[in-house]
């Protein structure tokens, strides 16, 4: 049995669900969505919708693009979120004057008292990790630093 030189555990080990790095994110991530799902229930928001407006409380109007850019996220999936979010009267989308294609999105008066209701939800997620502070920045900062890794692994 070939022993790997890193973890001196065996190779097969490494074909172990529990080995491996993707479902042990794909788990966090899967609950930390519950916990979202749960805490933006009150707001009628969806992750992906809180997102979004995350982006355009922050940045204020911007080309939809620019929004996919932010979120990585391809038109196909913004489009119908924004699509929601304007329904619900939390966002105007505008077409380009000079070019039909170019949409921006922003905010409307809706949507900016949104941000005030929404403003307990990075604490409310804070707390149910268990982690203090310290460590959520640093963890953080790990997965920031894995996604930028993976990235340039991924554009060679």
């Amino acid at each position: 049995m070939a022993e790997n030189t890193l973890s001196g555990a065996p190779e097969e080990d490494f074909l172990r669900l529990d080995q491996q790095i993707c479902f042990a994110l794909h788990a966090a991530s899967r609950a930390l969505n519950g916990v979202y799902r749960s805490t933006l229930k009150e707001l009628g928001l969806t992750y992906p919708q809180y997102l979004v407006m995350l982006v355009l409380w922050e940045h204020g109007e911007l080309p939809v693009k620019r929004i996919g850019e932010h979120l990585r996220l391809d038109s196909g999936t913004l489009s119908p979120l924004l699509k929601r979010l304007e329904a619900a009267g939390y966002v105007e989308r505008r077409r380009g004057t000079e070019d039909e294609r170019s949409v921006t999105a922003r905010v409307t008066e809706a949507g900016g008292a949104l941000r005030g209701r929404a403003r307990g939800v990075p604490r409310r997620i804070a707390e149910a990790t268990g982690l203090p502070p310290d460590r959520i920045r640093a963890l953080h900062e790990e997965l920031a630093t894995l996604t930028a890794t993976l990235d340039a692994t991924h554009l060679r």
